[in-house]
């Protein structure tokens, strides 16, 4: 996601408590968000309720944008974690129905029993954010929201070495996950 000036500056405003520029930032916001929600979650359903997650998230905490990076830098972080978010819902509510499912479900390490979709990305993320909740941020950023190292490391207040780092062992951990037939 990468924004025109014109962006930044409707997210400077509403940042500042402007709610007309807070309106129109979030009208236009809102198809870059569902394309990026689609990243994580390839269900359009799934993705939609992850994009209206994460607008209500900028709605909420739009305040806290304090401009020291871009706003589109600040938006790949909600996106990423509301898209993350959903997915833990979806698979939280997928357990819960399992009683009512016959028992041949399919492998949920590869496939999602609500949308049909692999997932097996999604749930290695979510092992390394539980083990290892560091590393997870600047993944996310680097792989799936594909920012520049320095973009990173400024989004995260962290030195480039250490994001790096970070990012290298965090690609180790989930290849590790997800065995040797994803290498």
């Amino acid at each position: 996601m990468a924004f025109d000036e014109r962006t930044e500056e409707l997210a400077v405003k509403a940042a500042q408590g402007d709610q007309g520029a807070l309106n129109e930032l979030l009208r236009k916001i809102e198809p870059d968000v569902l394309r990026h929600a689609s990243r994580f979650l390839p269900c359009r359903q799934d993705a939609e309720e992850a994009c209206q997650d994460a607008l209500l998230q900028v709605a909420r905490n739009i305040h806290r944008f304090e401009g020291r990076s871009r706003f589109s830098t600040w938006l790949h972080v909600v996106v990423a974690n509301s898209a993350r978010s959903t997915y833990r819902s979806l698979k939280r509510r997928s357990v819960e129905q399992a009683g009512e499912l016959p028992q041949q479900r399919p492998d949920p390490r590869r496939t999602s029993v609500i949308a049909g979709s692999r997932v097996d990305i999604l749930d290695a993320m979510e092992d390394l954010e539980a083990r290892k909740p560091d590393l997870i941020q600047a993944l996310v950023l680097r792989d799936v929201s594909q920012l520049e190292y320095a973009e990173i490391a400024e989004q995260l207040g962290l030195p480039l070495g250490t994001v790096k780092s970070r990012i290298h062992e965090a690609r180790k951990q989930v290849r590790q996950t997800l065995g040797d037939s994803y290498s």
